[in-house]
């Protein structure tokens, strides 16, 4: 079970401060629960399905192509043992499934809810995700359609956040790509680095990351564990959605304006797309 409370007063006040759309960092208790020991780490990864784990090379830079191959030519359990020294980072997906994180992340969303309902609303779609790295590893230059909190467990890292309505950042495409199935990296440029905002974490801290606020994630000295918790609201459902319907106008050579950040609520387009997928499965078509 957790320590209660993982997030305190304080933590909770400043996270009313960020939420939704501003990235920072946020105290937390989390850090020394036996459930995160790299022992249980490789336990849970056996009684995971195999396609919820993703373990790549560490020794990457910070734009990768999604179609490279970041394989580190070893199993999820030797990853994991050896992580220390083998140069790889990876992600057990979707802990939720198994009873005793699933607690551990409804318990720990739960104490956010007086700060996120009355915002965006009830929270849905509730995931976690661990995160072990070697040191110095790197997690590319992506971004990701829920919102977020990472709390860090072990070692150190720092994750550079970006703004989520930048375009020269992630632009029209990148979004609709990544909301019609595309991959979630994104393209580098060394000119974005002045734009970003660098969030040092140690065991202890967490950093909130906005709906699809680009970021990457440079590991320090030590081997590192991480727990990220998720969540979408109906606001993150109208916003991809609203990227859903601008991917359909721009092949009709229509060049579309961007979906609009919170507090603006794409009721419309969101309205649209959804019924054009309503149309789509009465009509039996893909």
């Amino acid at each position: 079970m957790p320590i209660e409370p993982v997030f305190a007063p304080a933590a909770l006040a400043d996270f009313k401060t960020l939420y939704p759309e501003r990235p920072g960092r946020i105290d937390h208790s989390l850090a020394g629960h036996p459930a995160f020991a790299l022992d249980a780490l490789v336990d849970l990864a056996t009684r995971l399905d195999p396609a919820q784990v993703e373990y790549n090379r560490g020794d990457l830079p910070v734009g990768v192509d999604p179609k490279a191959d970041v394989a580190n030519g070893l199993d999820i359990a030797a990853t994991i043992r050896s992580i220390e020294d083998n140069g790889s980072w990876m992600v057990l997906k979707f802990v939720e499934r198994d009873p005793v994180y699933r607690a551990i992340l409804e318990e720990t969303l739960h104490e956010l809810r007086p700060v996120v309902d009355p915002t965006t609303g009830p929270m849905l779609k509730m995931e976690g995700f661990i995160f072990v790295s070697s040191p110095g590893s790197m997690t590319p230059f992506h971004f990701d359609p829920e919102h977020n909190i990472l709390l860090q467990l072990r070692g150190t890292k720092t994750m550079t956040v970006f703004p989520a309505d930048d375009p020269t950042i992630a632009g029209p495409l990148q979004h609709e790509t990544f909301h019609m199935g595309g991959h979630r990296n994104l393209p580098w440029q060394d000119a974005f680095l002045a734009k970003g905002v660098a969030v040092e974490l140690e065991p202890g801290q967490a950093v909130h990351v906005p709906v699809k606020a680009p970021h990457f994630v440079r590991n320090g000295p030590a081997t590192s564990i991480s727990f990220s918790i998720t969540w979408r609201s109906e606001w993150s459902y109208r916003e991809a959605s609203a990227h859903g319907l601008n991917a359909i106008l721009r092949r009709t050579g229509i060049d579309p304006a961007m979906p609009a950040r919170f507090p603006a609520q794409n009721h419309a387009k969101s309205a649209a797309y959804r019924a054009i997928g309503k149309a789509r499965t009465i009509l039996g078509k893909d």
